[in-house]
């Protein structure tokens, strides 16, 4: 996926300045698809070079003109066209992973340590999710179509953070159970 996409889908809902989408990618697609600020902003110049989104120039007083974009009939179907592309399972990049991977050479209460270290990372991720969920979609079976994909996306998020949470949780309990065997 380019962060193309990820723009054309956050700028879907209403049109919002490079500072607004910014905001409003972080609280959504952010979740899932990492960008700095300098991409957002030098993307947003690509897509309106290619058309894909329009920036109307808007006055301030006092300060200097800001640009709200919106996304053109031919953005749309450029996101209408990747999204009936299939795509591929995303490969796993995890820095915890691979110190798991070779954790032998350091002592096991480094890599509990690290465990508990990222238990709170996806408790935290959770509790964010969940928050979410109980103010955007308080009744999940009354959705309109719009939602109904947000909604869908938020629940992989849960079931991502609580499958971490259950691998994490068992890390520690193998790793304190054979370090006890050992002793």
């Amino acid at each position: 996926m380019a962060l193309a996409h990820a723009i054309l889908a956050t700028l879907l809902d209403r049109p919002c300045s490079g500072y607004d989408l910014r905001k409003r990618f972080e609280s959504s697609v952010g979740f899932f698809w990492q960008a700095s600020f300098q991409q957002i902003y030098r993307e947003l110049g690509k897509l309106e070079e290619q058309g894909w989104v329009q920036g109307e120039p808007i006055p301030q007083q006092g300060r200097p003109d800001k640009k709200v974009f919106a996304v053109t009939a031919a953005g749309k179907t450029v996101l209408q066209e990747w999204i009936e592309q299939p795509c591929e399972m995303a490969p796993v990049r995890d820095e915890l992973l691979v110190k798991m991977f070779a954790g032998f050479v350091v002592p096991r209460e480094t890599l509990l340590r690290e465990l508990q270290h990222h238990r709170s990372q996806h408790l935290e991720r959770l509790a964010i999710y969940q928050q979410i969920q109980a103010n955007a979609f308080p009744d999940p079976t009354q959705l309109a179509e719009t939602d109904l994909f947000r909604y869908l996306t938020l629940r992989n998020g849960i079931q991502f953070e609580m499958g971490w949470l259950a691998w994490c949780d068992q890390a520690i309990e193998f790793i304190r159970q054979n370090h006890s065997l050992l002793s």
